[in-house]
């Protein structure tokens, strides 16, 4: 049903850029803006704004509240990175990624012939990671913030416990999960209830969820990881086979880290280091394209660099990275300016149907998942993404407490090799370890120039998240489109196995299909690829323009 409104709602943006109107105009606001996947998360973000809040304050509040109202992909069951940038220049990251539980060990998820046991990694208890959202988040909130956890979570309190009309595409959703939901008793009991599911227009009221945040709100992230919160987590993965226990709660801990930094073309490209995979491969298609003549958005030439791009990236995805507090990851080598120019060199030389390798670094060094981003009056800006990686992630609702766990223990190497739920390939370096955390392709990404804050972007969407992002930013810099006309233009995608290039359904001629064909390309078409939230900033006016992905069902608000 998602994928069905998707294309419809992009025709009529193509049919905007024929016959002029609004609908590929952005949101302008002059002070503070936020764009995030369900509108009531932004008009929490924006309240907090109006009421004195930076943009930390309104990224932590939108936070909180997303997983109030988009249980989807909204979470404190899960994890994420938040990349903030203070309007000093400074960048920190937040990590505050799910661990493997300390039982976790590396053939947890494989019978005794070494084969994949289906839907260990992704359905119940044994899927789950310790969360970290709530931890990352009060630690933005704590370092960066201005008002406080009590005023940041007021709004998701609120929508929590007098409740919000269901959506015909929250109704929709629900409808579609149902089978994973109605496996554990809390999930089919708040969201099925019991198997009369919402319709659109009734009120959807959490109480156990508005007690959980009101606990935050008055303890800060202790509230969380010990006491009864805690107790629940760990009696719900020990009702379900899972292995979190209290002892890994109290144990995790969120994680400052240096943003890694790209250039492209005189900008700046501040975005996430291990153990996301995002910064890395997006930094190092950047450098394979830089100085290549990519040719018109959408043509064969440009399709075939990017794609080519994306190829070889993803392949040293599978390869090379890893959480780098466990492996050894050679960031500086992937996304060196030589190493980009040998790889270039391959992709100008080697037909597109040629079978193709990971690359060799010199020596010497869950659709599933939301964004958001926020920029505020005086120039600080966020870029976050989150997720509990499937939707509504193992299907569990911890009892008493109103919150979905994730699934996100299907992002290692389950069996190095094989791919995962999103057909990733991944190698040894994301193999399951105790307390490790696993890869991601979360992207959140801020571009600036000459010190100047330019984009906030990143999107969910599984392994395609980094190419989502690439062909955003491609739009902007490259090909001089506004914020709104490069979320919503066509998208495609190659991640190199499985062994073929995906293409939305609209907005590419036959004539580029047909050279994409001839020249050996297996083509695959799809409804819709990631669900952008980003704002751009004008260099000479200073406002911003804020977009939220016709794909999905968000909104940008500004002030």
């Amino acid at each position: 049903m998602r994928y069905r409104r998707s294309t419809f709602v992009l025709l009529l943006c193509v049919l905007a850029g024929v016959l002029p109107g609004r609908a590929l105009t952005p949101v302008a606001a002059r002070r503070g803006m936020v764009v995030s996947s369900e509108p009531l998360a932004s008009d929490a973000g924006l309240e907090i704004l109006r009421a004195g809040g930076n943009a930390v304050d309104a990224a932590v509040a939108t936070g909180f509240a997303l997983a109030v109202t988009y249980p989807f992909a909204g979470n404190l069951g899960g994890g994420g990175f938040m990349l903030i940038r203070r309007a000093n220049g400074e960048s920190i990251v937040v990590d505050y990624r799910e661990e493997a539980p300390g039982a976790a060990s590396r053939d947890m998820y494989l019978d005794a012939q070494g084969n994949l046991l289906p839907h260990a990694s992704t359905v119940g208890a044994l899927a789950a990671g310790v969360p970290g959202t709530v931890a990352g988040l009060a630690l933005a909130e704590q370092k960066y913030g201005k008002l406080g956890l009590a005023r940041v979570l007021a709004p998701a309190i609120r929508l929590a416990s007098r409740g919000f009309p269901v959506s015909y595409y929250f109704a929709e959703s629900l409808r579609e999960h149902r089978e994973l939901l109605a496996q554990f008793d809390a999930s089919r009991r708040i969201f099925l209830r019991n198997g009369r599911l919402y319709e659109p227009g009734e009120t959807f009221r959490q109480p156990q969820l508005a007690r959980t945040l009101a606990a935050i709100a008055r303890r800060g992230p202790r509230a969380f990881y010990r006491g009864r919160i805690a107790a629940a987590i760990a009696a719900i993965e020990k009702k379900y086979h899972g292995l979190i226990t209290r002892k890994d709660l109290a144990q995790y801990q969120a994680k400052l880290r240096a943003p890694l930094v790209g250039h492209f073309r005189g900008y700046e490209i501040v975005s996430v280091p291990p153990p996301s995979s995002g910064g890395v491969v997006l930094v190092e298609m950047l450098n394979i394209l830089e100085p290549l003549e990519l040719g018109p958005p959408n043509s064969y030439q440009s399709i075939h660099l990017i794609t080519e791009a994306m190829r070889h990236a993803y392949a040293d995805r599978a390869v090379y990275l890893g959480d780098a507090d466990f492996v050894s990851v050679p960031v500086a080598r992937l996304t060196s300016p030589e190493y980009a120019a040998t790889l270039r060199e391959e992709i100008i030389k080697a037909k597109p149907d040629a079978p193709l390798q990971p690359g060799q670094p010199a020596a010497g060094e869950s659709s599933n998942t939301t964004h958001f981003s926020v920029v505020d009056a005086d120039g600080n800006a966020v870029s976050n993404t989150y997720t509990l990686n499937g939707g509504y992630g193992c299907g569990i609702t911890v009892e008493g407490a109103g919150f979905l766990l994730n699934n996100e223990m299907d992002d290692f190497a389950s069996k190095p090799g094989a791919p995962n739920m999103f057909g990733l390939v991944q190698g040894e370096a994301n193999a399951i370890a105790p307390r490790k955390r696993p890869l991601s392709s979360m992207t959140p990404t801020i571009v600036t120039r000459d010190g100047k804050l330019r984009l906030a972007v990143g999107s969910p969407g599984g392994g395609t998240i980094i190419n989502t992002v690439l062909q955003v930013i491609l739009g902007v810099l490259v090909y001089n489109m506004d914020i709104r006309m490069a979320v919503a233009a066509p998208r495609f995608h190659d991640q190199w196995q499985p062994d073929k290039l995906e293409l939305e359904r609209w907005g590419f001629s036959a004539d580029t299909i047909e050279k994409l064909r001839a020249a050996g390309y297996p083509l695959e078409y799809v409804g819709g690829l990631g669900e952008v939230e980003a704002i751009a900033v004008d260099p000479q006016s200073d406002w911003r323009f804020g977009a939220a992905d016709p794909r999905g069902d968000g909104k940008a608000v500004g002030y």
